[in-house]
């Protein structure tokens, strides 16, 4: 699966930390940044991201920063873009099934690296029932 992937300052060594969790299982990334603790703004990872799934060079995205609020906001503006802000592995892959969320955000100062990588497992591994669910997503986009 090809991953696009993108952080801000909090989020950068929980996003190497997946990174390296997931290339073990053949996932390949894009890696939009940071790299480093510097200060950062999070929209400016959180769009080149989704734009990615929004042009298909991705399958699914992944954003990670200190609460994942910013970057949850971020991504949701775009218009094809349901990004799930998850803090347990359960919620991502509810947001997987029941949302049809195309992108995850991970909060790295909520979570253990130990959780953030369960989190990120659990959205790139699970699918949309459809269904049901498929009338309510079709709603959300004003």
């Amino acid at each position: 699966m090809k991953i696009a992937i993108g952080c801000d300052h909090a989020g950068f060594e929980l996003k190497t930390e997946i990174i390296k969790a997931l290339k073990a299982e053949n996932h390949e990334f894009t890696n939009y940044g940071t790299d480093g603790p510097e200060s950062v703004d999070y929209p400016d990872f959180a769009h080149p991201v989704c734009s990615d799934v929004e042009t298909q060079k991705a399958d699914l995205g992944i954003l990670i920063c200190g609460s994942a609020n910013g970057m949850a906001m971020s991504a949701n503006k775009h218009e094809t873009i349901r990004c799930a802000l998850s803090w347990l592995p359960e919620i991502a892959k509810l947001g997987r099934q029941h949302n049809n969320a195309n992108v995850v955000a991970i909060p790295a100062r909520f979570v253990s690296t130990k959780v953030g990588i369960e989190i990120a497992k659990a959205f790139i591994y699970a699918d949309f029932e459809g269904g049901r669910h498929q009338k309510r997503v079709d709603k959300i986009v004003c």
